[in-house]
């Protein structure tokens, strides 16, 4: 038996292959599958072609792939479709990125697992159920705090001469960008939520400017109102994140769940170990039956 475990959000998915005993045989990385943005045949394309892959295609007997916008049982089958092309003999699940949190942060207690990355989500976990009282709108509508999130913000301030002359300064030199590329990868290009979010870098930079400093604390207390607070005894349990906007800038994360008492869990950049863990105590079990 062979255990293919993929943590996926929208900018890059990781890849944890295990044999029975739960024994880690190779981890990889490729790009992240989001079924709103990317189709069976892209999924498709990609798998087949990478390197890791091509050597354990034959011997995969069971997928477990939880992604960011795999919501639906439509959306699910989109990334399940072009995995099982590569995949042909194995077992495919597909699941929500918010399931996959929950499971690899979850410590025997009831508790509110939330993503802050390239988008943002949250759900409640009790071992058993996963729970979802508000939905992702996506980086349109939501992904409070998100790196899409800011990434509009900056690039508004940018277009809008808001951002001080040394900021706009070192913009411009990093990036070379004008109003008519920002523009076009923004409203024309694919994944316009992963070019938005790929500012957070720059931000983090920069992030002792005041207009900065200012954008996180809103982006956080927004989500907290929103994603945290959504749930019914929010004030009682852990509160875990995970993802790479939570992960480096922490600091002023946990500044601001301070002031609502909140208890912080982990905190954690990529939950694939977890994710890991998970599996091995209460699934590969169930498959050795």
């Amino acid at each position: 038996m062979r255990v293919l475990i993929a943590d996926s959000g929208s900018t890059k998915c990781d890849w944890l292959l295990l044999d029975a005993s739960g024994k880690e045989l190779m981890e990889f990385h490729t790009m992240g599958f989001n079924p709103y943005f990317h189709s069976a045949d892209r999924v498709e394309e990609v798998m087949f072609n990478h390197s890791d892959v091509k050597g354990i295609k034959e011997d995969v007997t069971h997928v477990y792939f939880y992604g960011a916008g795999s919501s639906s049982p439509e959306l699910c089958a989109i990334i399940e479709a072009g995995l099982q092309r590569v995949f042909e003999e194995a077992q495919i699940r597909v699941g929500h990125d918010l399931v996959g949190a929950a499971y690899s942060t979850f410590d025997g207690r009831p508790g509110i697992t939330c993503i802050i990355g390239t988008g943002s989500n949250s759900c409640q976990f009790d071992g058993q159920q996963v729970i979802e009282e508000v939905p992702a709108l996506a980086y349109i509508l939501g992904d409070e705090a998100s790196g899409s999130w800011h990434g509009k913000r900056l690039l508004a301030a940018k277009l809008y001469h808001h951002l001080s002359d040394e900021v706009e300064r070192d913009f411009d030199a990093t990036y070379g960008l004008t109003k008519d590329d920002i523009i076009d990868k923004v409203y024309r290009d694919s994944d316009p939520n992963v070019f938005l979010a790929s500012f957070m870098t720059f931000i983090g930079k920069h992030k002792d400017q005041p207009m900065f400093r200012q954008w996180l604390k809103e982006g956080f207390r927004s989500f907290i109102d929103v994603h945290v607070k959504c749930f019914e005894g929010w004030q009682h349990q852990p509160v875990h994140f995970i993802g790479s906007v939570a992960y480096h800038f922490q600091e002023e994360l946990r500044a601001e769940c301070a002031k609502d008492g909140i208890e912080v869990g982990q905190i954690i950049k990529k939950p694939i170990d977890g994710l890991a863990s998970y599996h091995l105590k209460h699934i590969l079990p169930k498959l050795q039956d």
